[in-house]
């Protein structure tokens, strides 16, 4: 009997959790963007791989209408495309989660995974994997602490290497070239 008790909750909390994945959906179709009942299953799916992958474990209804929630107005995703990149995106939620020693909130690691998608990364879900979250990671990591003030914003100009495009200086080096 208590292992018929136990298959009856886990399907209670699937069931709970595709709604609270398609709920969403009155947020996100707004953007264009929705999740059928299939890739909603699909995206759960994949959350608990990745949480097995990076040995974490998630209590309550997790993080997922969050990371819907932040990204689903972003200018990089298409229905073509939504299902895919929140794959990636909550796959890279919870490796920086550990890269960070869980010193992140989730809306501190939300909000600097958002701002660099949508800035310096332009949609590209591997450069912010690669470049802007390992540099940030590794600098908490150091001791890094001005993230707490700032809820994650505006913080990756602290860890850049790249010179970034400066229009001023553009439009002066047009003008000098102009009156020339």
């Amino acid at each position: 009997m208590g292992k018929n008790v136990f298959e009856a909750l886990q399907a209670a909390r699937k069931e709970e959790e595709l709604a609270v994945l398609l709920s969403c959906n009155e947020r996100s179709v707004a953007y264009g963007l929705s999740l059928t009942r299939e890739e909603a299953q699909e995206l759960a799916l994949c959350r608990n791989e990745s949480l097995k992958k990076f040995q974490r474990v998630e209590l309550g209804k997790g993080m997922l209408d969050k990371l819907i929630d932040v990204f689903c107005d972003s200018q990089y995703l298409q229905q073509d495309n939504y299902l895919e990149t929140l794959e990636e995106l909550q796959e890279i939620f919870y490796e920086f989660k550990n890269l960070s020693n869980d010193k992140l909130t989730d809306d501190e690691l939300l909000n600097f995974m958002k701002e660099q998608f949508e800035g310096v990364c332009y949609g590209d879900t591997e450069y912010l994997e690669g470049t802007c979250l390992s540099r940030f990671a590794e600098a908490i990591r150091s001791g890094y602490e001005g993230y707490e003030a700032t809820e994650g914003r505006g913080e990756y100009e602290n860890f850049t290497e790249e010179k970034r495009w400066d229009k001023e200086l553009y439009m002066e080096a047009l003008k000098d070239l102009c009156w020339r």
